[in-house]
């Protein structure tokens, strides 16, 4: 029998194994949610809200056992774990409090003699896609929302995190979701690709690395699937001569560190107003010597691991081949003696005399790197931010709300921020550019994504 193993960042140890889905038990699992779904789209919405908000409750009551597990699979240090918890219920909450007026039937001007109206109609079986970064953070993204349109979903988790999906499918069957309606399966590469594939699935909710959604692209073809793709991420920030230098270092900093900067919406690289230049330097460097790397296990560590050796090895690449072509290193590594060659354990960097033909400027890091270059003004700027493949988001630092609102305009990106970065509002639309993906999730819109238009057009008797 093939099995998932989850190696723990933490110290290498096998953490978790799950024997991997037969193609018995996804052929069950497909047939199960065929049956549910016809049943589940039926139920009233406010029985589905309520349900969905009991389920909530009763996975955050497990909160103190939820942490700890999401610690040792993936490396979050503990004290940050609480507000993935968090977060997951205000999602949830927010899109069960919307989704009366957002499924809500669309009435039309009206005609003498019809009544005319669109209804939101479910699309049936959606798979959602979650990663390892945020894995519940990025599954309540499309699960919640689903189960509230009438959706049945089959949730493939990451095998870095499969402890996350076997949770929230136990606080949805303990809250009373009617069986089918929500499973999760533990899948391999390819019988990931054949379940996308199968005529069964009307939506691939995919949140994952580019080449992940070029996959599921490609096995999607021609079958016309509903498919959301969030993507990589290379997200800029820019601070303005007339920034309030310290609030918007204090906010770049943790935009770009969190969580050792495994972010899809980390910020990666940032462009300064050269007045503001040498202060900023000033500012950031005793700030980010401020983080503590260790453990993720002990209470003190600030800055944990990342998830595996091999993706610390990738950032330590980029670093030095940007080093060797003449950028400028403002962290000693030797201040944080955690961080050792062959380990997930990795120093930040901040790093500057930079260019965009170096990899750590283009390619999407997901560490704890930061490149930083002066720039004359806005123009520049601009330039400079949409000079990338990828368009999640972009943060703005400045005292001016109209001129960043203009720059918002003209910059290539999902979501555009002011004066803060690497956060996610459920009241707007989760989208991307470019090859940050496509489609939507959260807010009103994303709920268009999880439905079909269904037009009523009837006539009433003469």
């Amino acid at each position: 029998m093939s099995t998932l193993q989850c190696l723990s960042p933490v110290d290498g140890s096998l953490y978790v194994e799950r024997p991997l889905a037969s193609q018995t038990e996804i052929r069950k699992a497909l047939d199960s949610a065929l049956r549910a779904q016809s049943l589940w789209k039926n139920t009233p919405l406010d029985e589905r809200v309520s349900l969905v908000r009991k389920a909530v409750a009763i996975f955050t009551s497990h909160r103190d056992e939820l942490g700890p597990e999401l610690t040792w699979m993936m490396g979050r240090p503990v004290r940050f774990v609480g507000g993935e918890i968090q977060g997951f219920a205000e999602r949830a909450h927010f899109m069960a409090e919307i989704a009366e007026a957002a499924l809500a039937d669309i009435h039309v001007a009206e005609k003498e003699g019809f009544e005319r109206f669109i209804r939101r109609e479910p699309l049936g079986i959606s798979l959602v896609i979650a990663p390892w970064n945020y894995p519940y953070l990025t599954a309540v993204n499309a699960v919640v929302p689903a189960l509230l349109a009438g959706n049945a979903v089959l949730l493939k988790p990451s095998a870095q995190t499969p402890l996350c999906a076997e949770r929230i499918a136990e606080a949805f069957t303990e809250a009373g979701l009617p069986r089918g309606v929500l499973q999760y399966l533990h899948l391999s590469h390819g019988n990931t690709e054949r379940l996308i594939s199968a005529p069964e699935v009307d939506h691939v909710a995919f949140t994952g690395s580019v080449p992940g959604g070029a996959m599921v692209e490609r096995a999607a073809v021609g079958q016309f699937k509903h498919i959301g793709l969030e993507l990589g991420g290379k997200d800029p920030a820019y601070i303005r001569e007339d920034a309030d230098l310290e609030a918007s270092v204090a906010s770049v900093i943790d935009g770009a560190f969190f969580n050792s900067g495994q972010s899809c919406c980390a910020i990666e690289r940032l462009y300064v107003h050269e007045s503001r230049f040498d202060d900023f330097l000033r500012l950031a460097v005793p700030l980010i010597n401020e983080y503590r790397l260790g453990r993720p296990d002990d209470p003190e560590t600030t800055l944990g691991p990342l998830v595996r050796t091999a993706a610390a090895d990738f950032v330590r690449g980029q670093v030095d081949e940007a080093l060797s072509a003449g950028a400028r290193a403002h962290i000693d590594p030797l201040a944080f003696p955690a961080d050792r060659p062959g380990t997930p354990y990795l120093a930040p960097q901040l790093l500057t005399e930079v260019n965009h033909e170096m990899r750590v400027m283009r390619e999407e890091s997901f560490g704890p790197v930061l490149g930083v270059q002066p720039v004359r003004d806005d123009e520049e700027a601009i330039a400079l931010m949409n000079d990338s493949a990828f368009g999640l988001t972009a943060a703005i630092y400045s005292d001016d709300i109209e001129a960043a609102s203009t720059i918002g305009d003209r910059l290539q990106t999902g979501t555009v921020f002011l004066n803060r970065c690497d956060y996610l509002d459920p009241a707007l639309a989760w989208t991307g550019v470019k090859n940050s993906g496509r489609g939507c999730t959260l807010s009103s819109v994303g709920y268009e994504h999880l439905t079909r238009p269904k037009s009523f057009h009837l006539k009433k008797k003469p």
